[in-house]
């Protein structure tokens, strides 16, 4: 029993070193590649630029971001992982009963309160 313990902990560990390890392989091997001529580098004005979407950017780097889009990030990702909660109880909804009806309800309606008090704050209008 004792040994089923250390072997999970040992493929773990073996998980971790790949993880850690493989990046910083493929880093290296780059630089050898540049080193050895085998990866171009010819740095100009142009490739060190700022670069967004394919459009120039206006005014300087470190510009401030207007709060309001973190705001509408974050509703979304409560709102999109609401969703990802909503799923499985969608899928096993026979094999749940009344029960799992009944939390369903007080989850939607927990949500529902967050979406209305983010409307009141008027928290989703854009302008």
């Amino acid at each position: 029993m004792l040994d089923d313990y250390f072997r999970q902990y040992a493929l773990l560990l073996i998980l971790l070193g790949v993880a850690t390890a493989m990046p910083i392989g493929l880093l290296l091997a780059s630089r050898v590649a540049q080193t050895f001529g085998l990866r171009p580098y010819r740095p100009s004005p142009v490739k060190q630029e700022t670069y967004e979407c394919g459009v120039e950017t206006v005014g300087g780097q470190w510009r401030h971001f207007n709060f309001r889009y973190y705001r509408y990030a974050l509703l979304f990702l409560v709102f999109d992982v609401e969703t990802v909660f909503i799923y499985p109880w969608a899928v096993h909804f026979k094999q749940l009963g009344l029960f799992a009806l009944v939390e369903m309800f007080v989850f939607l309606g927990i949500l529902a309160l967050g979406w209305a008090y983010a409307w009141r704050k008027r928290a989703l209008e854009w302008g």
